[in-house]
């Protein structure tokens, strides 16, 4: 299995720092989706950004069909996120 060495929140510094930090106030924790891009900050900050745009701005999908679409998805590439 691929190994992504991860920035361990007590380390980070910069763009790093608030994206974890944001991240617990987003969801009470740092799921692995996020700390896989600690090397690079403005990754990291940039696919939240997609995320959310993606997932909550305006669309002529509903909220529900956003989500079963990331489902099914993450079904079909047996991903567990």
């Amino acid at each position: 299995m691929p190994y992504i060495e991860q920035v361990p929140p007590e380390d980070a510094t910069g763009q790093t720092k608030r994206e974890y930090e944001s991240a617990i106030r987003r969801a009470g924790r740092i799921w692995n989706i996020v700390a896989i891009q600690s090397q690079n900050g403005a990754i990291m900050r940039d696919s939240m950004r997609m995320y959310a745009s993606t997932m909550f701005a305006e669309s002529p999908l509903s909220r529900v069909q956003r989500e079963m679409i990331a489902v099914v998805t993450s079904q079909a590439n047996d991903c567990h996120y």
